[in-house]
């Protein structure tokens, strides 16, 4: 059975990896002071944006994500014969609405895919199998990451299916944000209350961050340091004794709305490095998708690895 991957453009992984391993990117638009952007993980489109500085507050920004039209012009005119199975993976439902027009995309896809097969001569049924990673941004990577390694090691389909749901109950993503008023504003403008005014202008009066969790469908935060390097230096000790605690999926994935190079020089980040090669895991880095730049601003970071459950405590 040919199997593939298909996964929504806020789900943060290198583009070198997803070449690597054909990985279909829905993407998703994304408006900027009337500039339209196609986020679909492309490394120029990423530096441009980047150069130009369009994820600062200056800047008002929309995200439209695929549309249950466009999935379903996807995979009928490519998927459904380039695979026979596409197990998709999208951010947290909870986060956005892509999960649900994937999921209401795939009735049509199921019902007409026949015809587009055997009009191409092909035979045999087509799986689509719709998964919500419960997670976002750098989050989202670790379920992915396990698509990827189960069907290359020729795992079925229903098991892997189950493994990838287990997972998405065992992802833990975190978010440093650089601008606290950013992430008010694009938090309050999708009726997310979790950083309230009081809390933004107080945290950049003096510098206080918060480290924001997204775990299991729900984003909030679980503590807050002094200053950006601070919190760095602090997510990546914790994740270095996560590493050595033992993941369920053998990797760590950190993506960073600006300049990748600025990541290794942050404070902590040698010692996450050293922890991963000690233990064999991977650490995968990535520019944010535009539209986590958007949403939690530029400069900030995230990132994501599975593990058991376990207290956190920062």
């Amino acid at each position: 059975m040919r199997m593939g991957i298909a996964i929504d453009a806020a789900c943060d992984l290198p583009a070198e990896f997803l070449r690597e391993h054909q990985i279909t990117v829905m993407p998703i638009t994304v408006k900027v002071d009337g500039e339209t952007f196609l986020d679909d993980r492309d490394e120029q489109e990423v530096r441009r944006f980047i150069d130009r500085k369009l994820g600062s507050r200056s800047h008002s920004a929309e995200t439209e994500p695929c549309s249950i039209e466009e999935v379903q012009k996807l995979f009928l005119e490519r998927l459904v014969l380039e695979h026979d199975c596409v197990f998709c993976l999208t951010i947290t439902a909870t986060r956005s609405p892509i999960h649900d027009h994937v999921v209401r995309a795939s009735f049509g896809v199921l019902k007409h895919y026949r015809e587009v097969r055997e009009a191409a001569g092909m035979a045999g049924p087509f799986l689509m199998r719709v998964i919500d990673t419960r997670n976002i941004f750098a989050g989202a990577a670790p379920v992915v990451y396990e698509a990827v390694r189960l069907i290359e090691a020729g795992e079925a389909a229903p098991a892997i299916r189950e493994r990838l749901s287990y997972l998405a109950d065992h992802v833990y993503g975190y978010m440093l944000p650089r601008d606290l008023h950013f992430l008010r504003a694009r938090a309050k403008k999708k009726g997310d209350r979790s950083v309230g005014l009081f809390s933004a202008v107080l945290g950049s009066a003096l510098d206080i961050k918060p480290l924001l969790r997204a775990y299991r469908g729900e984003t909030g935060p679980v503590g807050k340091v002094r200053g950006f390097e601070h919190g760095a230096e602090t997510l990546f000790g914790y994740a270095a004794q996560r590493v050595r605690a033992g993941l369920l999926v053998p990797m760590v994935c950190l993506s960073y709305g600006g300049d990748l190079a600025e990541l290794a020089k942050l404070p902590g980040y040698d010692g996450l490095r050293s922890a991963c090669e000690e233990t064999g895991t991977a650490l995968l880095e990535t520019p944010m998708s535009l539209t986590g730049m958007v949403n939690v601003g530029e400069g900030a970071m995230t990132l994501g690895f599975a593990a058991e459950d376990h207290a956190v405590a920062f």
